[in-house]
Formats: structure tokens, C-alpha cells, sequence
């Protein structure tokens, strides 16, 4: 009898069990039905999904100004700093698989000009090596002057500046993040009376002494080189990695008078936060003129003041011999299809000595901008930005950094 009980008990949860399954799949099969039905119901009300109007124009955008387009093109850029609002346009012609001429033009509102013929060659040496060449020629005909060092007064005189130049480079990654560059390029300089019916020519009222190399119109043969370690997606346009680069400029008169070094000391840093949905971009530039002895021209001292530099003060602000500038964003990503936003801060200053490059005395500035973007540059940049000279709304071509 024990043994028969246990086996009936036995048979009993079995039957239990193998009830219990077949109802909980019926229930499953059931439900799967019915998940069958809601989802071809949904199904035909769905809709292919259409993009809102900030996106199809960002989409545009991207498409017509930053794919690398043959033929005739809308091109955007900066003729020389503190233009103002530019239009240009441009026509490339590819004659080979990742070489390419190109011709372009800009015209700003206060009457800038520049042309330039160019040809790049991309991705020899199992995709290590570039090279560049330009010819060009560009008239900036109101270049503000305000004089030299970081007290200089606010108010501000003009010359128009002239350049013919031509050249070329080479940039190299051998391996890994490295990028070296190395480039030469003929420059010269032509400078006249500022044509701004607002402010004076710099000759009334500057001399020799206040605006160094004034009345001299000096050629150069422009030396670079260039080492570093790059691992950004693009320079022109990045959400993550970083750049620690140094550069040297030799800058040698034709006739002598005028030669002088500078070595440029680069860093930026991009930390992304929650898959990029934010982003902390950070930003540092040393510019020094190496020997003291050397006469370099007013027009090519390193400067502050400009979209790329202290954002809330005019182009060419600040001068000098030495340069120390400062720039923090948290950016975020509205529309991954081309739109970021960033609130900045900067702080620089200039010096005429090196052993008066600290972090005291420095100018400062806070601002807010908008950026519209592609996957490899950002040909619109508009940001508002307050400094203690005021408000200053920048019209940008390129990425802040």
C-alpha cells in the first residue's frame, strides 16, 4: 500500500504538472496570437517616419557645403578675421580618386576679398600622407589696430592690409595618433591707409614706435614644422579625443629687417559624457616670439580678439609679442543630424616679455552659440558672448576649436 500510495502521488503531480503546462502554453500561444494581431493592426497605422524641419535643413547643409562636392559650390569661410558676414562660392574638379583643384572666392560687407586656386592630394601612403598647394591673393581693407598689450585703449584705428602668397605642405601620421606637418610658402605684404570711414588710419596716430615695422611692406619666405599627437575624428568638427601639438614659424624678411620665430604651443581636450550627449571641450594656446632682439610687424604680432580667441572683443584686440589664451565649453547635442549648443568661457592675455606670461591680468568672457555641423566640419557657427568692453555677436566658419 506505501508503495502503491507513493506511486499514485507520483502519477498525480505529473498530471498536475503536465496540466499546468499545457494550460500556461495555451495561455503563451494565446498571448503570442495576440501580440500577432496588435502588431499587424500597428503596423498599418505606422507611417515612415519624416524628419522635422531643423533636421531636413541641417541634412541639407551637410549634404551641399561638407561632402567634398564637385562642380560649382557654395563656400563658406573668413577672408580675414573681422570681415564680417562673407559669401563666396567655388567650383572642384577631381582628377584623380582623392585628388582634387579647387577655385574659390569670398566677398565680405566691409569689402574684404580673397581668391585662391588650390589642390590637395589625400591618403598616399596606405592613407598617411597628404599634401597641399595654394596660390592666392587676399585685401582686408579695414584691419583694426588698437595699439600693443593687453591695457591698450579701446579706441581703435585701421589699415588695409594686402597679400599675395603661394605654397605648399605635407602632413604626416606615421603611426598610431603622431601627425607631423612641414610646409613653405612665399607672403608679401602689402599695407596701406584703412579705408573704415569710423576710425582713423593707423598713420594718425600711430609711429614707428607704437606700431612696429609701420610704412614697411615686408615679403617673407614662410617656414613651418609641426609634431604632435591628433586622435580627433576631424579637426573640423569632433565630440571626443584630442590634440597636443607644438609649431614653429620662421618668418624670414627678404630684405632682413624684418625676420623673426615663433613657436605655437596647442591643446585641445574633448570629454564626452553619456555617449556624447554632452560634451566638456576644453581649449589652451601659447604663441612666442623667441628672441626679444627680433623686429616683427604690428600686422603679424600674436593677438587676441576674434570668433576663435576672446569671442566677446572686436578681431585683432589685443597685440603683442607673446600670447596666452584659455577657452571651456559644455557643449550639448540637440539633433545628432548636425545641431550642437555650448556655453563658453575664455580668458587670454598679452605681454611683451615671456616672463610676464601668467595667469594674472587676464581678460575674461562668458557667451552662448549654436552650431550647425556636418560629420567632418562646422561651416556655421553664431555665438553671443559678454566682456567687460561689452556684448559681441560672432558669425563663425569654422569650429571655435
Amino acid at each position: 500500500m506505501h508503495i502503491h500510495g507513493w506511486v499514485s502521488r507520483a502519477i498525480g503531480a505529473s498530471l498536475v504538472v503536465f496540466n499546468c503546462t499545457a494550460a500556461f502554453a495555451q495561455q503563451q500561444e494565446t498571448r503570442t496570437d495576440e501580440i500577432a494581431v496588435e502588431q499587424a493592426k500597428k503596423a498599418k497605422e505606422l507611417k515612415p517616419y519624416e524628419p522635422g524641419t531643423a533636421e531636413r535643413w541641417t541634412e541639407w547643409v551637410s549634404r551641399e557645403f561638407l561632402t567634398e562636392p564637385g562642380g560649382f559650390y557654395p563656400f563658406f569661410g573668413s577672408v580675414y578675421s573681422g570681415g564680417g558676414f562673407t559669401l563666396g562660392a567655388g567650383y572642384r574638379q577631381y582628377y584623380g580618386d582623392k585628388t582634387h583643384w579647387d577655385v574659390k572666392g569670398l566677398y565680405s560687407l566691409k569689402n574684404y576679398k580673397y581668391i585662391a586656386f588650390t589642390t590637395d592630394s589625400w591618403g598616399h601612403a596606405g592613407g598617411r600622407v597628404d599634401f597641399h598647394a595654394n596660390v592666392g591673393w587676399r585685401d582686408a581693407t579695414q584691419v583694426a589696430y588698437n595699439g600693443l598689450g593687453i591695457e591698450s585703449p579701446q579706441d581703435v584705428s585701421n589699415f588695409r592690409m594686402k597679400q599675395a602668397f603661394f605654397g605648399g605642405d605635407v602632413v604626416a601620421r606615421p603611426g598610431g595618433f603622431s601627425v607631423f606637418g612641414a610646409g613653405v610658402a612665399y607672403e608679401d605684404y602689402t599695407l596701406e591707409e584703412g579705408t573704415g570711414t569710423r576710425t582713423p588710419s593707423i598713420e594718425d596716430v600711430f609711429d614707428p614706435n607704437t606700431a612696429p615695422g609701420l610704412g614697411e611692406n615686408p615679403s617673407y619666405i614662410h617656414s613651418m614644422a609641426s609634431a604632435g599627437i591628433d586622435w580627433r575624428p576631424s579637426p573640423g568638427y569632433a565630440r571626443t579625443g584630442g590634440l597636443y601639438q607644438i609649431s614653429y614659424h620662421d618668418y624670414a624678411d627678404r630684405n632682413g629687417s624684418f625676420d623673426f620665430d615663433r613657436i605655437d604651443g596647442e591643446v585641445v581636450q574633448h570629454i564626452p559624457i553619456l555617449r556624447e550627449n554632452w560634451v566638456i571641450s576644453l581649449h589652451g594656446l601659447v604663441q612666442t616670439v623667441l628672441d626679444d632682439e627680433d623686429q616683427v610687424p604690428y600686422f603679424l604680432m600674436p593677438s587676441l580678439g576674434s570668433g576663435s580667441t576672446l569671442r566677446a572683443y572686436s578681431a585683432w584686440r589685443f597685440r603683442d609679442r607673446h600670447s596666452l589664451l584659455m577657452s571651456g565649453e559644455f557643449r550639448w547635442i540637440p539633433s545628432r543630424v548636425g545641431i550642437d549648443m555650448a556655453i563658453f568661457y575664455d580668458a587670454g592675455k598679452v605681454v611683451p616679455r615671456w616672463d610676464d606670461l601668467s595667469l594674472k591680468g587676464l581678460k575674461h568672457d562668458v557667451g552662448v552659440g549654436i552650431r550647425f555641423h556636418g560629420p567632418v566640419a562646422t561651416p556655421l557657427r553664431i555665438e553671443i558672448a559678454k566682456g567687460h568692453e561689452g556684448w559681441n555677436l560672432v558669425f563663425g566658419g569654422s569650429a571655435a576649436f
